[in-house]
């Protein structure tokens, strides 16, 4: 690999390239290569400026973009410069015009073609310099009525294509490395001369992904940079804090759902969408997502997130949704405890997460448990305390002494979560009702009970079913609890049970908020298949601390013989009971004697099995369920997963769900449905698009390519239509963003 040349600035001149600098004031422009003088000029020499510049663009000393950077010249001024260099030599930018102005500048069919320029969406420096005018005059012009600029018109821009931009990448391989065209900042940043590199868009056409930038307002909006220095740190480098949390959401959003499968992506057109000259090496952004994950920042981080969110969703919180996840584990690196996958019907070694939803099924947070000490206890122990100190807007205690029927809020859960114990303490201790199914129903209601009701889904749809509500006592002794029963009838004519101790709603609200927690299964679903929850962020293992708390092996394995001997028993009880009830004739001495050694035999192992029973359930009594981690033996010990990455990823996924959600909510509508929606934008996020800077007036112009119907670039352009009512700049600019289809004229 060719050795990169030492770049040389003179002092108090500004860098242009690598290699060449100008040294401006308020009279002259002195260029320079390295410390040497090459050319000068007055500084309102404009026939002078296009002449050197694009001589030093055809030496080959620098690039246009660097001419772009450095002057804030558009680049069809740049082109037409080249052009008339290599047309007509360096003689023809001194090259009198023949026939020469005479009169007013801007004649009538000066105005003509300038409104022209102006209609298409040519900016103001370019429509004076195509026709040769100054920008003063332009201005006169426009603020005097003769020509007009409209709002809505397009910015049309020359920008590199994609194949340009591989082949400059591909020659940056043979220097600092792929697509590392901004050598200087990388330098300085490695010397600590830099705190960051800044974000300085370039005009760029089909640049894969792009259509991930219009989910940039909804990531900011639900909190994607809020506290993130002041919780996660800052990040030392060329690559800042902000460009990490921003490429790992889009990275989310893009469905790419490890680091790893970034290698597969062009690292220069990736690097585009953050302003950058490329995006982080897979390695380089494993160190910068260790470096975050470092502490406890990442759950600060989301525990600010999470406050945000309930702030901003005050009403919504009043019902929350909680649910086990099991991540399942198929490594070596520890044997994690055996528990019962539902979706796979098995039990399976993992991790449990417990996740604490809403309505609709937006996250609010998560809590790990690789030692699942089961819901009532994470419920009791970690989410309600949280749960007590987050939410807003709780009644004070004068409002809870008033009334006695309300409750601060409703948790929602399945029949793991069925105790009227836990019932009852929640209920005493904080005022907080719980809604679940109910595990012993009995007997069926008299239809004659159920009315037809119609109701309102947290989703705005309306549906309508038989319900009937009774008053039930479930528990016994000091544990029982009076609560409230609604069933629904079904069409097959089975009643669903539902008990609550929410004793201010109405009975088709309790089913409503019960029924709407298949939201939260189908949040466990699409992110799973999506946005890769299960998928696991490092490898490693730690131990766990000497004073947890685990599940004594030898009552376990004591609890399972007792479960195996039940079952045993009760089997030869049922058969028993069926002999008798059917006894052979007497005078069938055969058969009789049969069923008399079938009974007997029967009876003999009813008696041995509860003998047996009993002794096991004083062995239980006297071992401990629980002990603790250090006085496990040592082949029953096994460690946790290395929580690190995890932790910063599942928040980044919660933001970039609840962000698609919000922008599914915009695209909902007679038309459209949710489903519908997010496979609109699963599309979107992956579609290329035009990034089009106007530096001018600061307006970043991201143009979208077609969708495969006009009905899908219908709902993508009213979407774009609601984006840009937010006014959102990009982070680290002062560049408004500004979303529109291709149109079709290009």
């Amino acid at each position: 690999m060719p050795q990169l040349m030492l770049p040389l600035i003179s002092p108090g001149a500004s860098r242009i390239s690598d290699l060449i600098s100008v040294y401006r004031d308020d009279k002259r422009w002195t260029y320079y290569f390295g410390l040497h003088p090459i050319y000068v000029h007055e500084g309102t020499d404009v026939r002078m400026f296009r002449a050197v510049t694009a001589m030093m663009i055809a030496s080959g000393t620098c690039r246009h973009v660097d001419i772009i950077k450095a002057f804030g010249v558009s680049k069809s001024s740049v082109n037409r410069a080249l052009k008339k260099l290599r047309e007509g030599g360096f003689e023809a930018f001194f090259e009198e015009r023949s026939g020469g102005r005479k009169g007013s500048v801007l004649t009538p069919q000066v105005l003509e073609k300038a409104q022209a320029l102006l209609d298409k969406g040519v900016s103001r420096q370019d429509t004076s310099e195509e026709l040769e005018i100054m920008p003063d005059t332009l201005r006169k012009a426009i603020s005097d009525g003769r020509l007009h600029v409209y709002q809505n018109a397009v910015i049309r821009q020359e920008g590199t294509v994609k194949s340009e931009r591989s082949a400059q990448d591909a020659s940056a391989a043979e220097g600092m490395g792929t697509a590392c065209t901004r050598v200087m900042e990388r330098v300085f940043a490695s010397f600590g001369k830099m705190k960051g590199a800044d974000v300085c868009f370039e005009a760029c056409l089909d640049v894969p992904n792009g259509g991930v930038l219009c989910a940039l307002p909804a990531l900011l909006t639900n909190g994607l940079l809020e506290g993130s220095e002041e919780l996660l740190g800052k990040l030392k480098g060329y690559y800042t804090l902000f460009h990490v949390l921003l490429m790992l959401a889009f990275m989310v959003l893009c469905r790419i759902k490890t680091v790893e499968q970034l290698r597969g992506h062009a690292p220069g057109e990736f690097g585009k969408l953050l302003g950058l000259d490329r995006m982080p090496e897979v390695r380089c952004l494993r160190e910068k997502m260790d470096a975050l994950s470092i502490g406890d920042g990442a759950e600060k981080w989301a525990l600010h997130l999470c406050k945000q969110w309930m702030k901003a969703d005050g009403e919504i919180v009043g019902t929350l949704y909680i649910d086990g996840h099991v991540r399942i584990y198929h490594g070596k690196l520890t044997q994690l405890p055996r528990r019962y996958v539902s979706r796979e019907r098995l039990c399976l070694r993992g991790t449990t997460d417990y996740w604490v939803n809403d309505a609709v099924g937006r996250p609010f947070f998560l809590i790990e448990k690789a030692n699942d000490p089961g819901l009532l206890k994470v419920l009791e122990q970690d989410i309600v305390p949280r749960l007590l100190a987050d939410i807003p807007n709780q009644p004070n205690a004068h409002a809870l002494q008033e009334n006695s029927l309300i409750c601060r809020f409703v948790l929602v859960f399945d029949r793991e979560g069925y105790s009227p114990a836990f019932f009852l303490k929640m209920w005493r201790d904080h005022r907080i009702s719980c809604i679940t199914y109910h595990k012993h129903p009995g007997e069926a209601w008299p239809v004659s009970w159920f009315t037809e009701q119609s109701a309102v889904m947290p989703s705005g749809e309306i549906v309508t079913m038989r319900i009937a509500e009774m008053g039930t006592l479930v528990g016994s002794g000091k544990d029982s609890l009076w609560v409230r029963e609604v069933r629904k009838l079904t069409d097959s004519g089975h009643q669903t049970s539902i008990i609550s101790t929410a004793y201010d709603l109405l009975d088709s609200q309790l089913a409503v908020r019960m029924f709407s927690r298949w939201c939260q299964e189908n949040f466990f679903k699409y992110m799973r298949q999506h946005f890769a929850i299960d998928m696991l962020s490092e490898y490693g293992v730690v131990e766990f601390p000497d004073t947890e708390r685990v599940v004594n092996p030898a009552w376990r394995e004591l609890d399972r013989s007792r479960n195996r001997l039940h079952n045993k028993l009760r089997y030869r009880q049922v058969r028993f009971a069926e002999i008798s009830m059917h006894p052979a004739k007497e005078d069938d001495p055969i058969a009789y004697q049969t069923w008399v050694e079938k009974k007997s035999t029967l009876l003999e192992e009813i008696e041995q099995h509860q003998h047996q029973l009993e002794t096991l359930k004083a062995q239980l009594k006297q071992t401990k369920k629980h002990i603790l981690w250090k006085e496990l033996a040592d082949k029953d010990k096994f460690n946790r997963l290395i929580p690190g990455r995890k932790r910063l990823m599942d928040t980044i996924r919660m933001v970039a769900y609840r962000a698609e959600t919000a922008m599914a909510g915009l695209l909902t509508g007679l038309v459209v449905s949710l489903s519908d929606a997010r496979c609109l934008l699963q599309d979107l996020f992956v579609t290329s698009a035009d990034i089009l800077p106007d530096t001018e007036n600061n307006i970043l112009h991201v143009r979208i390519h077609n969708a495969s119907t006009p009905a899908k670039n219908r709902s993508l352009a009213m979407l774009c239509e609601q984006l840009n009512q937010a006014e959102v700049k990009y982070p680290g600019t002062e560049m408004r963003l500004v979303y529109g289809l291709v149109d079709k004229g290009g």
